[in-house]
């Protein structure tokens, strides 16, 4: 593999959700410490699988991986860091200061900010603590989806510009003087990422054009914060000798032989490597050592399967939530199992049955429009810009607050604003607002990948917390958006997952998540199901016919132990892009009544 040759010390695998980074992160790892390299693995995902690929706990610690000699993981844990970072500034106040005043401190660093600082300060020490990583030749960071990674990529500058010329106050994460400890830090992590012979981004992308196109984007946006040393991995793709008679193998294969054919300039300029789609799941060691491997797939499992499926359709779901005549419908899952289409299958349904909808999205990196394709009647789409929404905070508050201050007021105000957490107040506002919509009409919103969106239903707790602390004893009625979240007659959270085993336990960890926090998800979708497909048509690919066997297990799982109530969409010939094959998409979905079938 062209990006492994000569590797760095450092290696970042970045791209759009469910392309693959965590797999080939683990197998990349394994394959350095195989040939005696000494190799920490680093997940800076909110909501990381590295310990599942593996079978082990692994956690917010430096963990040896008992099977493989020289190589070590890391689950960079936010929630853990920002208690820590919590405890280290509120912990010398408590009993100097009032018990009320403690507890408004630590309301006023409870929300996703200063969780993203506190996970971006163990970052930053792993690019820079000599001691802390002494012992290893290798560090490879297994991030986060690529709207939160450049995010992340972006803050050491962001920080180290904000600190000289900040000299106010950092609200949401108490005092300035708490920063400015971390200057010299974040400065050596900006020269580490932009120093090619120390670091090398590679780009993780599938064989598809969406795909390939933010990919591009990713470039781009990387390059301009200096990370210019970047490298492409193009994933799963479907090994045309495996094609033969299948229509849906080639169908599949030619799309993504067109993609190819169409990509981005810039990135057919980069070093690039294709890996083929594999008939296995990508977890434990035997499975990690096959995936960098190019070599002509295993010979199906002898023998059939039996299928046997009693779930709705998609459009039979639409139906019970077109019941209600309005309400919020949240899409949430980890990234890449689909929930954009989905979501603009949800809202076309409920558009083409006279209802107004509105479909938003708050993932930096959707394509809602690109996946329409069109307009229909009763049918509103836009998109949480966190940049755009940021920039219109700024303008609102200057406006505002600032015109009545003077100028040397005006200038500590719009220093304050330049705080990189300016924008998780700016895109809460901006999520409350859609929120509010929803009692009107249907509002369908395209979340961001699980970590991120963890992250910003945090800010919506901390902020519901804040309103309940300061009307306690007022006797006015309220409602906050946490408490709409909470409402099943308001929300219907829907988890849209893979039948693969790693998408279905982050579903499964997301759906525990929601629950602690008061919110029950109300339906699971199984999408790009190949075992759907399996009952509409017959399979000969070996490829896919293994492939849906083992979604057996994992629809099972779904069907018996996760979901109140679920749906199978199938993998279908053609993308599901415009009005009318996203309507199709719903009508294709499995049948109500239970269906068994040999595959």
């Amino acid at each position: 593999m062209k990006f492994l040759r000569q590797a760095p010390r450092f290696l970042f695998f970045t791209g759009k959700g469910g392309v693959g980074k965590t797999s080939i992160a683990c197998a990349s790892a394994l394959q350095l410490a195989d040939a005696g390299q000494r190799v920490l693995l680093v997940s800076t995902d909110p909501a990381s699988n590295v310990g599942q690929v593996f079978g082990i706990q692994i956690g917010n610690r430096i963990t040896d991986i008992p099977s493989v000699p020289r190589l070590s993981a890391l689950e960079i844990d936010p929630q853990a860091a920002a208690q820590a970072y919590r405890d280290r500034l509120v912990n010398p106040v408590r009993g100097v200061l009032p018990d009320a005043v403690v507890k408004g401190i630590e309301e006023q660093l409870s929300g996703a900010c200063t969780t993203e600082i506190a996970a971006f300060d163990e970052f930053t020490a792993l690019l820079t603590d000599a001691a802390l990583t002494q012992d290893y030749q290798h560090i490879i960071f297994d991030t986060a989806p690529t709207g939160h990674t450049i995010r992340l990529l972006q803050l050491p500058g962001a920080w180290s510009g904000f600190l000289e010329t900040g000299k106010g106050d950092a609200s949401c994460l108490g005092p300035l003087a708490g920063l400015e400890k971390q200057r010299a830090q974040y400065q050596a992590a900006v020269q580490a990422l932009a120093d090619p012979e120390r670091t090398r981004l590679v780009l993780v992308a599938r064989a598809q054009a969406s795909t390939l196109r933010e990919a591009a984007r990713t470039h781009a946006e990387l390059a301009a914060i200096g990370l210019t040393k970047q490298f492409l991995v193009i994933n799963g793709i479907f090994p045309p000798a495996e094609v033969g008679a299948d229509l849906l193998a080639r169908a599949v294969c030619r799309r993504e032989q067109a993609a190819l054919a169409a990509m981005p300039e810039v990135l057919a300029a980069l070093p690039t490597d294709q890996i083929p789609l594999k008939a296995f799941d990508l977890v434990g060691l035997a499975a990690l050592r096959q995936l960098l491997v190019i070599a002509a797939p295993p010979a199906a499992t002898a023998g059939p399967a039996t299928l046997r499926v009693a779930a709705p359709n998609l459009s039979q779901l639409v139906d019970q939530i077109a019941a209600d005549g309005h309400g919020l419908v949240m899409l949430m899952g980890k990234g890449g199992v689909g929930k954009t289409t989905v979501a603009a299958a949800v809202a076309v349904q409920l558009a083409q049955r006279g209802l107004p909808v509105h479909l938003t999205t708050s993932d930096p990196a959707a394509h809602l429009v690109e996946t329409l394709h069109g307009t229909l009647a009763h049918l509103t789409v836009s998109r949480i810009d966190p940049h755009e929404v940021t920039e219109q905070y700024r303008a609102q508050v200057l406006a505002s607050k600032g015109a009545k201050l003077d100028a040397q007021g005006r200038a500590l105000l719009e220093e304050d604003l330049r705080s990189p957490c300016t924008e998780e107040i700016a895109v809460f506002q901006a999520f409350s607002r859609v929120i509010r919509e929803a009692g009107k009409k249907f509002v369908v919103m395209d979340t961001a990948p699980t970590g991120h969106t963890l992250l910003l239903l945090d800010a919506t707790g901390a902020y519901h917390r804040d309103v309940v602390r300061q009307m306690e004893g007022s006797g006015m009625h309220f409602t906050t958006p946490m408490q709409q979240l909470q409402d099943p007659r308001q929300t219907k959270v829907l988890l849209v997952t893979l039948a693969e085993a790693t998408p279905v336990l982050e579903a499964a960890n997301l759906q525990t998540d929601l629950q602690r926090a008061g919110i029950e998800p109300w339906a699971w979708i199984i999408n790009n199901s190949v075992a759907a497909t399996a009952l509409a048509a017959p399979l000969s690919s070996p490829l896919l016919r293994q492939r849906a066997r083992n979604e057996l297990v994992e629809i099972e799982s779904v069907a018996t132990r996760h979901a109140q109530r679920y749906a199978l969409v199938p993998l279908l010939q053609d993308e599901p892009i415009g009005v009318d094959r996203l309507l199709q998409l719903a009508a294709h979905s499995s049948p109500t009544t239970s269906l068994t079938k040999e595959i």
